[in-house]
């Protein structure tokens, strides 16, 4: 039987790779429930992970008559709209959508942004205690630059920023029926916003992806108006939420390990390699969403029966010690690194380009401006969202110049290496 763990609690937030561990020794898949999913099986190896991402032929995120798991009936229109989108879609309806956003990223050539990527972020350091210390970094950094970012890559109005950010902390609040229906509020009013900026692009064109996405499909590209609704929001919540993370994640482990953090700033030309341990290690998407098990089959040596669900565990698959030497220590020199947190098979992450650069352009403008940066707070009192799936900082009080909590030197008891 597997060990009963609350995927929302503190102690497995603060400290994955141990829970992980105690999952892993009751085998490559195990079946637990699953907070507002239910029973469900899990997988917690490498291999196993990307069998299931892989195989969209027995593992699908459609049911049988087309229903995307985890919708239930009585959710409103609207939120069926916004689930209607790539993550949700089995083949051929995935291609055809990646087909027209691929095109549309094209013409937008993400690597050339890296630039202004760069100046957003120096100018958000700049102003990191603007309203005094201690600061939280995940609301005046963390947050606002994926945001700015995204917003910008679609074009939309930089006076709506504030409302993506309201929008993205409830989202990020989502870990119980009270939370979820606080959501649903926010999702109607997402899509009402969506569809105004689309009929906009429609009738005055503009500069942005929205605008790209417009042009594409005038150009005969084979997308209905709500489904392009459920892109245009696909874009703006997976290309913010998840890079939030990542980034204050990433800042949490480097102001832990003081030493680390100053080898790195020596040489910024390892962030590169840095942000892909990053990825690893913090590990902000947990989970992948449900896929149906579509005939009897075995996974790693495990009977599934037709109908089943099984989510993959991609913090489970970064941290699998068949893949990866000491994988529960932080190792910003790791190489190889074959992290899983972009997933892998026709689901790989779209953004994972722009979330590379986001997370490298953040920490290097962030130390660079502010060398001494500590925590506000002893780092035990640093807590995560009760989310589940994902691996979020609530908040991360900082100094200007603050020193690590005592102690921090090591990681889960393992040495840290750069």
């Amino acid at each position: 039987m597997a060990p009963r763990l609350d995927f929302t609690s503190e102690a497995f937030f603060r400290d994955p790779p141990k829970a992980i561990a105690t999952l892993r020794m009751s085998g490559p898949v195990v079946a637990i429930r699953f907070p507002l999913v239910g029973d469900v099986w899990i997988t917690t190896t490498h291999e196993a992970t990307a069998q299931v991402l892989k195989d969209g032929t027995n593992f699908t995120l459609r049911k049988e008559d087309g229903d995307v798991a985890g919708l239930r009936w009585w959710m409103p229109n609207y939120v069926k709209t916004i689930a209607n989108n790539m993550l949700t879609m089995d083949e051929p309806d995935h291609t055809r959508l990646r087909s027209i956003v691929d095109e549309a990223f094209r013409r937008r050539a993400i690597v050339a942004m890296e630039p202004r990527i760069r100046a957003i972020a120096d100018g958000l350091a700049d102003e990191l205690f603007s309203a005094g210390s201690p600061a939280d970094l995940v609301q005046r950094y963390a947050r606002i630059l994926p945001l700015a970012v995204i917003s910008e890559l679609l074009g939309l109005p930089l006076a709506d920023r504030p409302r993506f950010i309201a929008w993205a902390n409830t989202m990020s609040s989502l870990r119980n029926v009270a939370s979820f229906f606080r959501l649903l509020f926010a999702f109607r009013k997402m899509r009402a916003y969506l569809e105004r900026q689309l009929q906009i692009a429609r009738v005055r064109g503009g500069d942005g992806l929205i605008a790209e996405l417009v042009q594409v499909e005038r150009e005969g590209g084979q997308i209905t108006p709500d489904e392009m609704v459920s892109m245009v929001f696909l874009l703006l919540a997976a290309g913010s939420e998840t890079t939030t993370h990542l980034i204050s994640g990433s800042v949490y482990e480097l102001l832990r390990n003081p030493g680390v953090r100053d080898r790195l700033a020596q040489d910024w030309s390892r962030v590169g390699l840095a942000v892909e341990e990053f990825l690893r290690f913090v590990s902000p998407v947990q989970f992948s969403k449900p896929r149906y098990v579509r005939r009897d089959i075995e996974l790693a040596g495990v009977r599934l029966k037709k109908g089943d669900r099984v989510m993959v565990m991609l913090a489970a698959a970064n941290m699998d010690p068949a893949t990866h030497d000491r994988p529960d220590s932080l190792d910003l020199a790791r190489k190889p690194n074959r992290h899983m947190s972009f997933g892998t098979g026709i689901h790989f992450c779209l953004g994972h380009q722009l979330a590379r650069i986001e997370a490298a352009c953040a920490l290097e403008a962030l130390f660079v401006r502010w060398p001494k940066l500590g925590f506000a707070v002893d780092v035990s009192q640093i807590h995560w969202r009760k989310r589940p799936g994902m691996r979020a900082i609530a908040n991360l009080p900082v100094v200007p110049d603050g020193h690590a909590a005592a102690g921090s030197m090591m990681v889960h008891s393992q040495p840290v290496a750069c």
